[in-house]
Order: C-alpha cells, then sequence, then structure tokens
C-alpha cells in the first residue's frame, strides 16, 4: 500500500502544473503600460484639493526702484566681501586692507556685523525683513 501511494505521489507531483507569480505595475514610470500615463494623471489630478494661490497671478516684473536698490545692495555686498577678502589676507589692489573695522553696518534690508574671534574674522549677515541670518567665518592666515 505504501508503495502505491509513493507512486502516486510521485505521478502526482511529477505532472503538476504551477504558474510563476509575477507582478505587473500599473504607474509608466515603475515599468508599467505607457497607455495607463494620461489616465493616470487625470485620475491624480481629479484627487488634487491643493490650489497654489500665486499660480494664477504670474510672474510680476520688478519697479524700477526695486531693481535699482537690488542692483545697490548687490555692489555694497561685493564691495563689502571684497574688503574683507583684502583685509584677511593682504591681497589685491590695495594690499594692506585699508577700509573696513568691527562694528554693525546697515546696507538697504541688511545688516552686517563684523567682529573679531578665536576663528577669525566673523560676518553675521541679517535680512531685516525676513529674518533670516546667514554667519560666515573667516579663517586666519
Amino acid at each position: 500500500m505504501k508503495t502505491y501511494i509513493t507512486l502516486f505521489t510521485c505521478f502526482f507531483i511529477g505532472f503538476s502544473v504551477a504558474q510563476n507569480l509575477v507582478y505587473k505595475p500599473k504607474n509608466p514610470a515603475f515599468g508599467g503600460d505607457t497607455f495607463n500615463y494620461q489616465w493616470m494623471l487625470s485620475s491624480a489630478e481629479s484627487q488634487n484639493l491643493l490650489k497654489d494661490p500665486d499660480g494664477e497671478k504670474g510672474y510680476e516684473q520688478q519697479s524700477e526702484l526695486e531693481r535699482f536698490r537690488d542692483n545697490l545692495n548687490s555692489q555694497l555686498l561685493s564691495y563689502l566681501s571684497r574688503e574683507l577678502f583684502d583685509n584677511q589676507f593682504g591681497t589685491g589692489t590695495s594690499g594692506t586692507g585699508s577700509g573696513t573695522q568691527n562694528g554693525v553696518y546697515t546696507f538697504g534690508s541688511l545688516s552686517v556685523e563684523l567682529y573679531e574671534s578665536n576663528l577669525g574674522l566673523v560676518v553675521n549677515i541679517l535680512d531685516i525683513l525676513t529674518g533670516e541670518e546667514t554667519q560666515v567665518i573667516i579663517p586666519r592666515n
């Protein structure tokens, strides 16, 4: 009897048919069918409840006065960074560094604080309008 059960089991296992499980994604970004793209995009857009409040305004051009202010601010910061670099490293046109001293300087909406520390020259830049702050440390040579 055991031999018949063993033969039947071997016969059944030998002729049984199995199929591999294959995952096929729907999203074309992950290898799915490219014809699903339009359907998935329209489905996602219909579910999106968030709207950009500035999306309908578009790009607003700056006035002449705003452009002048930004340009002047940029030139002053460029001059200040050039002076700091000259003071610290003694390079450039002057060679000796003849300008900036420790203290607080205000350029438009930016407040720049300069002071010496054990790490080198520390420059704190604060945007008064937005509250953003940046610290730059120029090491000693």
